[in-house]
């Protein structure tokens, strides 16, 4: 249970921070560093989801003994 909760702290923080950065990014006018900024973000967390969903996914294999 601890280990969902921080991950969803985590992938909070993480569009917070990449939020933030891309809102300064735009201000100054450096519109193409924003999105390239939030596109990176995204594929951060994709990543992580999919780690995490692998593991659901061996942990299923586990307990149906289908290794």
């Amino acid at each position: 249970m601890n280990i969902e909760v921080n991950a969803i702290f985590q992938i909070a923080g993480i569009g917070i921070i990449i939020a933030m950065i891309h809102t300064v990014l735009k201000q100054m006018g450096k519109e193409d560093f924003a999105h390239w900024v939030t596109v990176i973000g995204f594929v951060v967390v994709l990543f992580m989801v999919i780690r995490m969903l692998d593991g659901l996914l061996q942990e299923i294999k586990t307990i149906f003994l289908f290794q």
